[in-house]
C-alpha cells in the first residue's frame, strides 16, 4: 500500500524534472489523481516560476498541457478540436519535407 509520504515524494520528484516529457506529465497526473482519491487532497499543488501548476479545469475539453515552450503556452486551455487539424497539416508537411523525421515522430508516438 502506498503511503501519503511516498506519494508526496513521487510528486515532488516529477515536479523537479527540468525538461519534463509526456511520460513525466502522465506520471504526475496519475500521482495527483491517486493523492486526491486516496487522501482527499482537493488542493493540488500550485508552483510558481515554471514547472507545473494547477488552477482547475476551466473547460473539461481544454488542453491541459503545461510547458515552457511558445507552443505549449499557446495551446494551453485551447480546444483540442481546434489544434489537431493544424497538427495534422504540420505532420503532412513534415512527411513531405523530411520523411525520416516524420517516421521518427511516429515511432516516438507509438512507443
Amino acid at each position: 500500500m502506498i503511503t501519503e509520504k511516498d506519494l508526496q515524494e513521487a510528486i515532488a520528484e516529477c515536479q523537479g524534472v527540468k525538461n519534463p516529457n509526456a511520460g513525466t506529465c502522465l506520471k504526475l497526473a496519475a500521482f495527483l489523481t491517486i493523492q486526491r482519491e486516496m487522501f482527499g487532497k482537493e488542493d493540488l499543488p500550485i508552483r510558481t516560476g515554471g514547472g507545473y501548476s494547477y488552477a482547475g479545469p476551466a473547460d473539461a475539453d481544454a488542453i491541459s498541457y503545461y510547458g515552457d515552450t511558445d507552443f505549449a503556452r499557446l495551446i494551453e486551455g485551447r480546444n483540442p478540436d481546434d489544434i489537431w487539424p493544424i497538427m495534422d497539416e504540420l505532420m503532412s508537411v513534415l512527411e513531405a519535407v523530411n520523411p525520416r523525421l516524420y517516421a521518427a515522430v511516429l515511432r516516438k508516438i507509438k512507443s
